[in-house]
């Protein structure tokens, strides 16, 4: 009998040389007839630990290794490109107190905006005024 081959992404990559991988499938509900989203999770045995969370990976079915993995990773078919903003931000802050702390390297300071000159605030703020002039002046006739 061929052994099963699938494709999924990888969920979780926190374990050493083994990979959580869910396959999504659509499955029709016997009474309404919507179509239902399901997966599938398999625990697949990836020996140099190539792939990472967020990639799209092919499987194959192998001999038993453990009590739920019964998967090897045959290769990673497209990488994550999505960008973990919150961690990216997260190690700027270590690295920046690191700096301060150390007095070695730059100390960057967070982009500010910098205040309008006072003539554009001043051109901005007139001709609202004369709008409201001339507003007060049409209740005072009507």
């Amino acid at each position: 009998m061929p052994k099963k081959v699938a494709v999924g992404v990888v969920k979780s990559d926190k374990m050493d040389k083994t990979r959580r991988v869910e396959i999504a499938r659509l499955v029709r509900h016997p009474l309404y007839g919507k179509y239902v989203g399901k997966q599938t999770v398999c625990y697949v045995h990836d020996e140099e630990n190539v792939s990472n969370q967020g990639d799209l990976v092919e499987i194959i079915e192998s001999v038993r290794r453990s009590k739920k993995k019964r998967w090897d990773l045959v290769r990673v078919v497209e990488e994550n490109t999505e960008v973990d903003v919150v961690a990216l931000r997260a190690a700027q802050r270590q690295q920046q107190l690191d700096a301060e702390i150390t007095g070695v390297g730059e100390v960057a300071q967070p982009a500010e905006e910098t205040p309008a000159p006072a003539e554009e605030v001043a051109e901005a703020e007139a001709p609202a005024d004369e709008a409201d002039d001339s507003a007060e002046a049409s209740n005072e006739e009507g």
